[in-house]
């Protein structure tokens, strides 16, 4: 297992790059004299970050993907509502009932990888 790293970098790079989005907003509202919202926003993506580490499917060999991954999807569904909360509302960003289809993508790594578990990849 030592030599999976393109999987280790895969799983760590991508959930980071998931989340680089809080980051900026962050550093947006903290520009904007939002102090509350900006720590609120760094104390999820630092939360998120933690997930990924402890999460991460070589530390837990035998367990199913989509149980690893369920803890990082709802830091990031509290994150989007934090930014929705954060910038005023849907309503004032223009955005309905429809705009959760775009997160339909989203759960597309459940279905393709969910059941999955690092150790049916080993050799």
């Amino acid at each position: 297992m030592a030599g999976r790293t393109g999987e280790k970098v895969g799983w760590v790079g991508g959930w980071l790059g998931g989340f680089i989005w809080i980051l900026i907003l962050c550093i947006i509202f903290l520009i904007q004299g939002k102090q509350t919202e900006g720590l609120i926003g760094l104390l999820l993506l630092l939360l998120g970050v933690l997930l990924v580490l402890v999460s991460a499917p070589w530390k837990h060999p035998a367990t199913r993907y989509w149980k690893l991954m369920l803890p990082i999807y709802v830091v990031l569904i509290v994150s989007v509502l934090w930014a929705l909360h954060s910038s005023g509302g849907a309503e004032k960003l223009g955005l309905g009932w429809w705009s959760l289809s775009w997160f339909l993508p989203l759960l597309i790594p459940f279905g393709t990888v969910g059941r999955r578990r690092w150790s049916d990849f080993a050799a």
